[in-house]
């Protein structure tokens, strides 16, 4: 295999499924005054879609470990291509969620198969890195989906914008076509029963149990928090425009730098002496976004950006090598648990922004980063696993 190429593929996979995933998110305040909409409404442009996530990701595991992973990975890149598209073109609010929820459809197998092939084609040891590889490319797509719909809904409007990016994501669906190698290490399951077996199965693992009650708890997290900043920093006395909302996403790409290196940081300290050191720098970030200075939020966010994404890194791998059998559907089981977490983290602090605001959201993720600690420390080997 052409390692090389591998990692090159297994980053823009990760690039463009982000990149599509929170587009709209610098968009929300803007998207609001146009519909008319109130903020638990106009987030569900971000709800939908994981929502959406969260109920596809098990199936997807479960075909493609029929099926393969190169062939799932790449048809569903192209066929993403079609609900970026009809986002561009929807008449109102409620055709962008339903075409949003559509996308979600889509993205489990796109980077839950490739978290199982990562596991797959590579030694336990370097699949940690690999999946930092991965998640550093989703952090940079993550950055480059807010912030180039930011900038181009300021010049060309919102409707461009989203046909840009459905351009983008075919352009880097042929590059994972020619980049990715076919796999060499799938272990093809006979029939989709005996891959739902293996999925009741990961169900009674605890330690898959407790790190699918962190998955949940990173993404619910990392939306609570990047969505609802949206709104503070729009209003006074920061008035951002749209264009400096998506470039407030810069952010992201301090964890770019920082996830690559996580295997590393798991294999000095252990898993587990690396989730505390994480979650409390995560703690301290979120905190930040509570300052009244703008380059103190901005600080803030990269914490927690960075902390995310680390704390991700670390959960994926270990559920593809504490899994065994079906790799892809315990990822897939992961990935619903995650984006479970994502969907409560978009709309619960809606619910409480009229009395709470931004602060009340902050709380709310304070919370659980407790609850994710707790099941760190029960759930994960204090050496490297």
């Amino acid at each position: 295999m052409n390692y090389f190429r591998t990692r090159a593929a297994v980053a823009l996979v990760g690039c463009c499924a982000f990149m599509d995933l929170y587009s709209p998110q610098a968009l929300l305040p803007m998207l609001a005054r146009e519909f008319n909409a109130g903020v638990t409404d106009v987030g569900l442009l971000i709800s939908a879609t994981t929502f959406a996530v969260a109920l596809i990701a098990p199936f997807s595991g479960t075909v493609a470990d029929v099926l393969g992973r190169k062939r799932v990975i790449t048809s569903a890149m192209f066929v993403l291509v079609v609900p970026m598209t009809l986002i561009g073109l929807a008449a109102d609010l409620h055709a962008m969620i339903f075409w949003r929820f559509m996308q979600g459809l889509l993205l489990p197998p796109i980077f839950a198969v490739t978290i199982a092939y990562v596991s797959e084609e590579f030694p336990a040891a370097e699949a940690v890195t690999v999946t930092g590889i991965f998640t550093a490319g989703s952090s940079v797509g993550g950055f480059f989906g807010r912030f180039l719909t930011g900038v181009l809904t300021e010049a060309f409007g919102w409707r461009s914008a989203f046909m840009i990016l459905a351009a983008l994501t075919l352009l880097c669906a042929a590059g994972v076509v020619v980049l990715l190698p076919r796999e060499q290490r799938f272990v093809r399951a006979e029939n989709l029963r005996r891959s739902f077996r293996q999925m009741l199965r990961h169900l009674r693992n605890r330690r898959l149990l407790g790190t699918y009650g962190i998955g949940f708890s990173v993404l619910f997290a990392f939306v609570a928090t990047f969505t609802y900043v949206n709104f503070r920093l729009a209003a006074p006395p920061f008035n951002l425009s749209t264009a400096a909302l998506g470039a407030i996403f810069v952010t992201y790409l301090l964890s770019a730098v920082t996830t690559p290196w996580v295997g590393h940081a798991v294999q000095r300290l252990g898993r587990r002496g690396v989730a505390f050191v994480t979650v409390a720098i995560w703690a301290v970030g979120v905190v930040l976004t509570l300052a009244p200075s703008l380059a103190v939020i901005i600080l803030g966010l990269a914490l927690a950006a960075a902390c995310g994404t680390t704390y991700q890194a670390m959960s994926t791998s270990f559920v593809a090598q504490t899994a065994g059998e079906g790799r892809s559907a315990a990822v897939g089981l992961y990935v619903t648990a995650f984006y479970l977490g994502g969907s409560v983290g978009g709309v619960l602090p809606g619910l409480t922004w009229a009395d709470a605001g931004y602060a009340g959201a902050v709380v709310m993720v304070l919370a659980i980063l407790a609850f994710m600690t707790l099941m760190a420390s029960l759930y994960w080997p204090a050496k490297v696993a």
